[in-house]
């Protein structure tokens, strides 16, 4: 069996440490093996060891439930030889990044494990859908990780005057969030993406065309995600990436690319929803009633922010939006809630019943 000190030379690019090495000692006293799971498909998975990559599989890890699959960025313990190979566990995760199904029931699913900084990759190429960079941002802050937001292409706002307001949308959509422009055809601004990434895990995340293979190309410094054009019309790719890959960067960190993603349904984020919006919620608190729901109540502190230019009206529709739909999904597994949900909505259609009859009164 590889040697502990072999294992930490070489998983160490990898993020192996301390930590990890105390968490695996009792796989490593049933004489199982370290490694990080760099690529998941079809119930099988590539895992980098001390002995090199190995091809691994899964069924040993409860394949149906979505949230306890073998992702990409897990550590796991693996057969230390045979055919087939198994992999007998993942060590609990650090951070997670979770997105709802398509499917009608709810559950989350996995994308990437143990990361660090959520990359989001948005294109310049076409016009700014901040509420799409919102979305991405709640999921990012629920995961655990970091998130910095990267505005691509930037090579095609040539006018320094629109760049800055495009940034400034975007910062006032990010609160604590840095942004960065990056034109990775010419080099321009991936000294501070790869000083970043550098350091721990980094997840790519974003649309078809936004920029991540040609991205993960420049940072880890050779073609190694294929690159296709994106449409003209609309600034979509092909999904190059079809599967989630990690990738050693010559700068010490590790890179997770994934496939372009088309929904990006919330799951369990109440949390990282209330990290986006941060101004709302703390205008939230000065409201006269504390369930105030920001529309028509009386002593509204939101409201009154979005009347005096204070707040945009968008940010505020999309922070309802987000949570609505959070509390949808939560909902379909805690019947509690679900009753709550009806009692408000009942309680809601009774007001405006009332206020309608009361208007009639006036005019009759």
């Amino acid at each position: 069996m590889t040697s502990t000190s072999a294992a930490f030379s070489a998983l160490a690019p990898y993020g192996w440490d301390e930590s990890w090495a105390e968490a695996f000692a009792p796989f490593e006293a049933d004489g199982l093996l370290p490694g990080r799971v760099v690529r998941v498909d079809r119930g099988q998975c590539d895992v980098v060891t001390a002995d090199g990559t190995v091809r691994a599989d899964t069924e040993f890890v409860v394949p149906r439930d979505p949230m306890k699959v073998v992702c990409t960025g897990d550590w796991v313990a693996v057969d230390p030889g045979g055919d087939p190979r198994y992999v007998r566990a993942y060590l609990p995760r650090r951070t997670a990044f979770v997105r709802s199904t398509s499917s009608k029931r709810s559950e989350g699913q996995i994308l990437a494990a143990n990361v660090d900084h959520a990359v989001v990759a948005v294109s310049l190429a076409v016009e700014l859908d901040l509420g799409r960079v919102e979305r991405f941002l709640a999921l990012a802050w629920e995961s655990g990780a970091q998130p910095v937001v990267v505005l691509t292409k930037a090579d095609l706002v040539p006018d320094p005057v629109t760049l800055a307001h495009l940034v400034q949308d975007v910062e006032t959509s990010a609160p604590g969030v840095p942004v960065l422009t990056v034109s990775a055809l010419h080099g321009d601004g991936l000294d501070v993406l790869v000083a970043l990434a550098g350091s721990g895990t980094s997840v790519l995340l974003g649309q078809s065309g936004a920029g991540k293979s040609t991205l993960a190309n420049a940072l880890v410094g050779a073609d190694v995600m294929e690159v296709q054009a994106a449409r003209d019309v609309d600034g979509k790719g092909r999904h190059t990436t079809t599967t989630r890959n990690l990738l050693a960067l010559p700068s010490g960190g590790v890179l997770i690319d994934t496939p372009g993603l088309r929904g990006v349904g919330l799951f369990d984020a109440e949390t990282g929803v209330g990290q986006v919006f941060t101004e709302i919620e703390e205008l939230a608190g000065r409201c006269r009633f504390h369930d105030c729901a920001h529309e028509s109540e009386p002593g509204c502190a939101v409201r009154s922010a979005v009347e005096n230019g204070e707040l945009p009206q968008r940010r505020l529709e999309s922070y309802r939006k987000l949570l609505r739909e959070n509390q949808w999904i939560v909902a379909k597994t805690d019947a509690r809630l679900r009753a709550e949900i009806k009692k408000d909505w009942k309680r809601k259609g009774a007001e405006g019943k009332a206020a309608m009859e009361a208007k009639r009164g006036r005019w009759s």
